[in-house]
């Protein structure tokens, strides 16, 4: 096998490799550190499947979202029953449905109106929060510990029926001894609730309080954890992200994990929504991520103590996001409020440093053109020109490889015998006629993190999700849909995933063998038949892929061959030479 297969071979397999799972093989064998596990305390599982707070300086107890795994499934309620049995207080924005439950002062019901579950027209909006007690309960919650503190159902009176962005509220509830708490809160017109929490006392005796706010969820949802992908619970604490080490199935095993940190936050994802809770980044605050029987899950903090002297007002500001992902609006939330590193609630995993810019680059490009297909046509275009001077080396040097393969052949033959001076001829060959076999795989290796990011991209930043291109792709982040085996959808049925082989991945494979045709022709019989089959190969891999990454790699391969056919017509092929004209290295000896 000489030096250019090889070295085409290699590339090949690093293609695959990405493809396939370089970030799995990344976090197994380059991890991160893992921190030193922080001593820590079992949660407490509340009776009724509400938080509670207790009074002795710890974080309220966990609740899951839901009744706790002794209560039998059939106490679990329909949705629309939970929520006309409790008073309300409507949520009315925008981009944002719902209601405030009065008792507990919960955001526990919650549906985002400009999002939905499908592309149909009448697809339902996304629900996001659901009240404890439905089978899919979820919610946010703020309250205080302390003597005298509300109990974590406490019914609250409010100051107005309905919050809207121009209108806040104003929750309150007066405990047994005269304390008056409030919660003021308002919301942006994005996803973004604000909560003053304050604590007037009329009273003769000074009062120890601790506020708290906690995320609660029963179930994992539909979406799992994957090598490239975190959901479940997350938050950044003292500037560093907790995911893996907080996650559904380590919570479960190893017990609950508490963190000290200054700032931060903490909360549940799921691919593309967000629920957390954000304390005031100037207040040091014990942080909690738990799980209990009966698949619950919370992660809370707990603020540190204030003392409220007879006739005085304590305040504190807490925030809760509760909404999409959308990268633009993370960031500037990030930067005006100095939330650190709220970005990283986007999965972008380990090629981050590449993932972002791509985004960036994409986003810009889809609010010039209003399409993110022709944003992804742009986005290669870019790319290409970017790697055009090393890129026209490699077709140079493919060209010429080109030129002297019946050269190689004939000392292939001459030499059959002699490996090792076979090789010296053709090194010989090679810096005689300034070919360099290495630079057909370095334009090929540069895309292989450029592509993965794309991937990323189009895997978890929701911008992408259910945006259309033309024609049959209506979702450029899921795969192509359309496959000739059931007639284009003219019979009803519906392949199995691993033969589904859609109109995009078949485009792919005809364009990488159209672009294989204009390589130089590998000289070993089984190298050519792998080579001779790699292009439906990556049809079948590439078949799962999101639409978008298809086009990327469509218009990637359509490129190169234009490229190709320049250099061919730069550099053409001359008549084969005779035989015995075709070596024109002379033989070198070789010392014995």
């Amino acid at each position: 096998m000489n030096q250019d297969t090889r070295n085409m071979i290699v590339a090949v397999l690093l293609s695959a490799l990405v493809l396939l799972g370089w970030t799995f093989v990344s976090e197994t064998y380059f991890p991160a550190p893992k921190p030193v596990k922080p001593a820590v305390t079992a949660p407490s599982a509340s009776t009724d499947g509400t938080a509670s707070a207790s009074t002795n300086g710890t974080a309220p107890a966990i609740t899951g979202g839901a009744a706790p795994a002794a209560v039998a499934a059939a106490t679990i309620a329909d949705r629309g029953r939970v929520l006309a049995a409790t008073p309300r207080v409507a949520i009315d924005t925008p981009r944002l449905q719902g209601s405030i439950n009065l008792k507990g002062a919960r955001f526990d019901d919650l549906v985002l109106p400009t999002y939905r579950v499908t592309i149909a027209k009448d697809s339902p909006p996304i629900r996001l929060l659901s009240p404890s007690g439905t089978a899919d309960a979820y919610f946010g919650q703020f309250g205080w510990t302390g003597a005298g503190a509300p109990p974590a159902d406490a019914l609250w009176t409010t100051s107005a029926p309905a919050l809207t962005t121009a209108a806040p509220v104003t929750l309150s509830w007066t405990s047994p001894t005269g304390l008056v708490f409030e919660q003021l809160i308002s919301v942006d017109k994005d996803f973004l609730f604000t909560i003053r929490q304050r604590v007037r006392n009329p009273t003769a005796a000074a009062a120890a309080v601790q506020p708290w706010g906690l995320v609660s969820r029963r179930g994992k949802g539909s979406e799992t954890t994957a090598y490239n992908l975190h959901v479940g619970p997350l938050g950044v604490i003292d500037g560093t992200l907790r995911d893996s080490e907080v996650d559904y199935d380590k919570l479960s095993e190893d017990g609950p994990q508490r963190y000290t940190t200054t700032g931060g936050w903490l909360g549940i994802t799921e691919k593309y929504w967000l629920a957390a809770v954000i304390p005031d980044q100037k207040t040091k605050v014990e942080a909690r991520f738990a799980a209990a029987p009966g698949d619950q899950f919370q992660t809370d903090y707990l603020a540190a103590g204030s003392s409220v002297a007879p006739g005085a007002t304590v305040e504190t500001t807490a925030r809760f996001f509760a909404g999409a992902k959308e990268v633009s609006l993370l960031d500037n939330y990030m930067k005006a409020l100095g939330i650190p590193h709220f970005d990283l609630a986007v999965s972008w995993g380990w090629f981050i440093i590449i993932a972002q810019p791509i985004f960036w680059l994409l986003d810009w490009l889809f609010k010039l053109t209003g399409n993110f297909g022709v944003a992804i046509i742009g986005l290669t275009i870019v790319v290409r020109l970017a790697m055009f001077p090393i890129a026209n080396k490699q077709f140079e040097s493919m060209a010429k490889m080109r030129i002297v393969g019946p050269r190689m052949k004939a000392i292939q033959e001459k030499y059959k015998d002699d490996k090792v001076r076979q090789q010296q001829e053709v090194m010989a060959l090679y810096k005689t006629e300034k070919v360099n076999p290495v630079a057909g795989c370095l334009p090929l290796v540069l895309q292989i993190p450029i592509f993965y990011a794309l991937y990323k991209t189009l895997l978890v930043s929701i911008e992408m999700r259910h945006q259309p291109f033309a024609l049959w792709i209506q979702d450029l982040s899921a795969p192509d849909q359309l496959t000739p085996l059931n007639l284009f959808g003219a019979i009803d049925w519906t392949p199995p995933a691993m033969i589904a082989i859609g109109v995009f991945p078949i485009i792919l494979g005809i364009t990488m063998w159209l672009q294989q045709k204009l390589n130089p022709t590998v000289l070993d019989p089984v190298q050519r038949q792998v080579f001779a089959i790699m292009p439906w190969m990556f049809m079948f891999i590439m078949a799962p892929f999101a639409a978008g990454l298809q086009l990327y790699w469509i218009i990637n391969n359509l490129l190169s061959i234009v490229q190709q056919g320049y250099m061919l017509r730069k550099y053409p092929m001359p008549a084969t030479p005779p035989a015995d004209a075709t070596v024109t290295v002379k033989p070198t000896r070789v010392s014995k």
